[in-house]
């Protein structure tokens, strides 16, 4: 099996060095950037599988390398901030980040999430396409269209719609769906669904995912 590919996106040249020889040990090629621009380049040139992703960086953000990225090339993003406010993980989410650490953390966690972000994009590459209503769904190479035109989703994105497509019209709480694609059991980051469920509305059309008030969602579609 091919290595998988780590971009390290931190100016703090000693967190940076420690994340990768971390990542190294878990047997990944990484990558480092120390400031926007350069991210945004190394991304191009290498395609990860994976970004780690600080907020705060010279030239420009975290918050506009993950837009840029996955504007060119759809890739799990592991968005890492030292604010520790909810408003910055939610925005963070709403440009396409995945998942999201706050500063300090502890290494074995972030190669955890990291692991779980790649056995999420692996597990749903299988060859089937689904045909739901105005939605296909095709598994194997994750694309998605709605009403024959070809829809933009990040990966978590992506495994967000899957999941309520494998169940379509049956209403799967907030606890199933962070289990399901983000590997967590914790209530309390109930929010991070909320927050992706918003931006694939935008997407695909709000009248295709229903909400049942204190239980979860369900993705609406013509038996």
């Amino acid at each position: 099996m091919n290595q998988r590919r780590v971009l390290v996106v931190e100016d703090e040249p000693t967190i940076a060095q420690s994340v990768a020889a971390r990542l190294r040990g878990e047997g990944y090629l990484v990558d480092i950037a120390g400031d926007g621009p350069s991210a945004v380049r190394a991304a191009a040139a290498h395609r990860p599988d994976v970004v780690v992703l600080d907020v705060m960086l010279p030239g420009f953000d975290g918050l506009e390398v993950c837009r840029r990225i996955q504007a060119d090339h759809p890739v799990p993003v592991l968005m890492v901030t030292a604010r520790g406010e909810e408003t910055d993980m939610l925005v963070g989410l709403g440009v396409g980040a995945d998942d999201y650490l706050t500063k300090p953390f502890s290494m074995r966690e972030l190669a955890a999430r990291v692991a779980v972000l790649l056995r999420r994009v692996e597990r749903a590459a299988v060859t089937r396409t689904a045909k739901l209503g105005p939605l296909e769904i095709n598994q194997a190479e994750r694309r998605v269209f709605c009403n024959t035109e070809e829809v933009h989703l990040t990966p978590t994105e992506f495994d967000l719609l899957r999941c309520l497509a494998e169940r379509p019209r049956a209403v799967l709480s907030r606890e199933q769906l962070l289990s399901a694609i983000w590997g967590w059991s914790d209530p309390a980051a109930s929010r991070t669904v909320d927050s992706h469920v918003k931006t694939l509305r935008r997407k695909i059309g709000a009248d295709l995912i229903r909400t049942v008030h204190g239980v979860g969602y369900a993705l609406e579609v013509p038996k």
